[in-house]
């Protein structure tokens, strides 16, 4: 590269118009007018003597080398936050900002009301709670560590195994008053089922009620599909069907009545994970350590 050189300032400028795609929207978050954003980017493509976006009416779109750019900044970026992060922590104690993705379901009913524990235990921490039901990107530090309802699919992640998630099924006094009780599996064929409705579930196997017991090999279809794991639970406890949730959310159980309880329920593994880099991090051992106990005091499948 010849002339002017590819500054921190104008990557940065760079990356934030790559990610928003327009330079008014880089312009509020870098809280840069949009003329600036623009001569940023414009004596950014002359140092390099290539156009990083092609300008349309409607956006922006990075150029095919504006898209290995931008992929490595993102990565730079990436790298520099965990450094920061890591630089910013005492080695004496744990220091700093925690940032923590897991489902929406089981951060919103287990997680968030035990954070008041650990935070009280830490006070140099502070936690940013990513609640998500797609798995979050670790590598390129869209959170630091996660709690998974599944083995992590990505080979460079550490991992530590929490327990098992298991589910029960579930019905109204209401309902069963009004439709009978199913005495077997095959029962369930003539009941109401509320059912997990998404293409992204947050547990394997969310929707097993539908296929349990079924010999011909087609699933139930459900009087109702949601996608969120609360709304169900909701709707079972309004009488509106049958459903099958995990165990964490359950913490009352008046009004509800355990279908089938004998029945052998699929079990979801739960991991904790967090990238390689964090291994030494104390923010990290002591958020790991804290739900360890935690699940270990109250098992999780009866909290």
């Amino acid at each position: 590269m010849t002339g002017q050189k590819m500054d921190w300032d104008k990557l940065r400028v760079f990356h934030a118009v790559a990610e928003a795609g327009s330079f008014t929207h880089a312009g509020d978050t870098l809280n840069l007018s949009q003329s600036a954003v623009s001569r940023q980017i414009s004596a950014l493509e002359e140092a390099l003597s290539v156009p990083l976006f092609h300008r349309h009416a409607r956006g922006l779109i990075l150029t095919e080398q504006g898209e290995a750019l931008n992929r490595t900044v993102r990565e730079v970026f990436a790298k520099l936050a965990m450094t920061e992060a890591l630089l910013a922590e005492s080695k004496e104690k744990p220091a700093g900002r925690l940032k923590v993705t897991t489902t929406h379901s089981f951060g919103v009913t287990w997680l968030a009301p035990r954070l008041k524990t650990f935070l009280a235990a830490h006070p140099d921490v502070t936690v940013t709670l990513l609640l998500d039901d797609t798995d979050l990107d670790l590598a390129m530090r869209e959170a630091d560590v996660a709690i998974r309802m599944h083995p992590p699919r990505q080979p460079d992640l550490v991992q530590r195994h929490l327990g098992e998630i298991r589910s029960q099924i579930w019905a109204s006094t209401e309902y069963l008053k009004a439709n009978g009780t199913p005495q077997s599996v095959e029962d369930l064929d003539h009941h109401k089922l509320i059912l997990f409705g998404d293409r992204k579930p947050p547990v394997p196997d969310v929707n097993w009620l539908a296929e349990v017991g079924r010999k011909d090999g087609t699933p139930r279809r459900g009087v109702l599909e949601v996608n969120s794991l609360q709304a169900m639970l909701v709707c079972i406890r309004n009488g509106m069907g049958v459903g099958a949730v995990p165990d964490y959310l359950v913490q009352d159980q008046t009004g509800l009545v355990n279908v089938l309880p004998e029945l052998k329920k699929p079990a979801n593994e739960m991991y904790f994970v967090y990238p390689e880099e964090l291994r030494n991090s104390k923010r990290v051992s002591v958020f790991r350590d804290f739900l360890i106990n935690s699940i270990s005091e109250r098992n999780i499948q009866k909290s």
